[in-house]
Formats: C-alpha cells, structure tokens, sequence
C-alpha cells in the first residue's frame, strides 16, 4: 500500500468524498464554568496531569479576541478551572510530550509593528514536567500559527509548520525533522519544506495535532479552510498520513462538518461554519472522540470512525523508495 497522494483536492471536492464516508455521531457539547460570561473554544484534547484529566481552552469575550488558555478538571460533568493552575495570555492551546516531558503552547499575540490597529502572532512553546512547572523555551516565527511537535520513534522531532507569505500563501503545511529540542529554533521553521500539493493557492489549512502511528507513520489531524464568494470562513477538521523518513504523504480526508455538531451560536455570522480542530482520542475500539472549536464561541466532541487505522493495519516498508504493504 503506497500512500495514496493525488493532486491537491479543494473543500468542494473533499466535502463530495466524505459523503460517501462513514459520519460521525454522537456529538456532545463540553460545559465550562467559572470563566464569567466568556467563551471556551478551540480546546485541548484531554490530557493527564498529575494523575487526573486537564483540558486546555481558549477563554474570550465574544466581541474580543484578547484571549486567555486556561487549563479545566472536570466536576460532576462540567468543567471548571483548576485552582492554581497557570493562565497564560495565548490562543489555541496544544500539547504533546517529549521525552517524558509536557510541551504547552499556543498563539501569542501583539501589536503589529507595520500595520496600525492589526494583531500580529507567533507560536510560543513551554516545557515542564507538569502544567505547574511549565516555562517557556521556544518561540516561532512572527506570522506562523499551527506549529506543532511529535517525539518520533528514534526519538528524534518532528515540526510541521505553516508559513504563510512569500513562501505559504494564505497558509500550507511544513515539515523537517531535528534530533531533539536543542535544535528547535525560527530558522528550522522558517526553512521546513512545503508539503507540496495539499491545498490549492486559494485555500488553507494546517497541522493541529500530530499522532505517531504504530509504524512509525504520522497520523496528522489538522483543518483546510475557505472563503465563500460572501467571504464567510468554511473550516473542516481532516486527517492525512505523512512518512518522516521519506516526506512522502496520504491526500486529505475530512472527518466532520460543522452540520454533525449540535447548533449553537457563533462569534459573528461569517464563522458560523467554522470547526477547529482540537484533539483526537483515539479509544482503541476502531473509534476516535474528535475534541473541536465550534463557531469561535463553543466546544464540542463528537465520535468518529478511527482514521488512521488503514494505515497501521499493514506493515510498511519501504523498498526502492517505494511504499509496499504486507499483511502482518
């Protein structure tokens, strides 16, 4: 089984595929209190932190977009905030771990030095032990969102990343491998190549979660996004399949729509299709619980067929730079 790469599929026709895909159900949303009348969305996937489980969340007013990450226990079905924990003026929070270690972050951003009135942004990074040891030991270029680690199987990194500009549009998917988090640095980011051929010019997406798959593969969930001819946002949580070792990588399914959830508010008109994807628990029952932001204003999950078992149900290896399955 070679991965499957063709030319790069627009919303529209990634959209006409998943109907013929089996639909997520289930869909559940996530209740948050003691943040006052602001927002949570854009969340964590739920994580282990000293011996119970934390999600990370976006905290915002619904007219603003000067946020805070919180970090949220569960209490009798809702989710509150866990006291003492740190709160860190950030955007769409992320996790993995490395080497034993936790790694946090998110978006950060500032007054843009160019253009007046404008935010500008860049990913900033943390590591500890734990949420309460967290500090931070990395920043990613102004202008790059969606950065995101995986500790691979020799134990060296993975960084996917999303330049937009010059060299990524409106916004297309990087990659590059470094031996460990000493090599870490902007200009590893700003010089990861270009998965070429995932997105048309005209559309964007990114990395929000990367998963090592039990043969070594990347399972990366993500999102790709548009514009309709009003300018309202679509955004769509899909999945592909990349090889580190080889760069070579699967097209881009879409695992859910906006319509799947349950209806809900929005934090202005032309968001109201938008789903961000937040995390993926895969539960080993050939499903997965898809944790997403709905509508910039809510949080929800929903259950979805795993995506990424195809690609560990054969045993891959590589022969002539080529991809052949054997059955195991």
């Amino acid at each position: 089984m070679r991965l499957k790469k063709t030319d790069a599929k627009t919303c529209a026709m990634l959209l006409k595929e998943f109907e013929n895909a089996p639909q997520p159900f289930n869909p559940e949303k996530l209740i948050f209190k003691g943040i006052g009348d602001r927002d949570v969305y854009n969340i964590s996937a739920p994580f282990e932190d000293e011996g119970e489980l934390v999600i990370a969340g976006r905290v915002e007013p619904r007219d603003s977009e000067h946020s805070e990450v919180y970090f949220f226990v569960n209490r009798n079905g809702e989710w509150i905030p866990r006291e003492g924990a740190p709160v860190f003026q950030l955007q769409d929070p992320f996790f993995t771990k490395i080497g034993g270690e936790l790694i946090f972050g998110g978006v950060q951003t500032f007054s843009n030095p160019t253009t007046e009135g404008s935010l500008g942004w860049r990913t900033v990074f943390y590591r500890g032990k734990r949420i309460a040891d967290l500090k931070e030991f990395a920043k990613g270029p102004d202008g790059m969102k969606d950065v995101r680690l995986i500790e691979l199987k020799d134990g060296s990194i993975g960084v996917l990343t999303r330049p937009q500009g010059e060299k990524g549009g409106r916004g297309k998917i990087g990659f590059i491998r470094i031996p460990s988090l000493d090599d870490f640095t902007c200009e590893v980011m700003e010089n990861a190549p270009l998965l070429e051929g995932q997105f048309i010019d005209e559309e964007w997406g990114g990395a929000n979660e990367p998963h090592l798959l039990s043969n070594g593969l990347i399972g990366v969930l993500g999102h790709i996004a548009c514009f309709d001819e009003e300018g309202h946002r679509h955004y769509y949580p899909m999945v592909f399949v990349l090889n580190p070792d080889t760069m070579e990588f699967s097209d881009i399914e879409l695992i859910a729509t906006r319509s799947h959830f349950l209806e809900g508010v929005s934090k202005r008109p032309d968001l109201a299709d938008v789903v961000f994807s937040g995390g993926l628990i895969r539960k080993g029952d050939g499903t997965a619980d898809l944790y997403a932001g709905i509508s910039d204003a809510e949080a929800q999950k929903i259950t979805i067929m795993d995506p990424f078992i195809k690609y560990e149900r054969n045993e891959i290896y590589q022969e002539e730079n080529r991809f052949i399955a054997a059955e195991v």
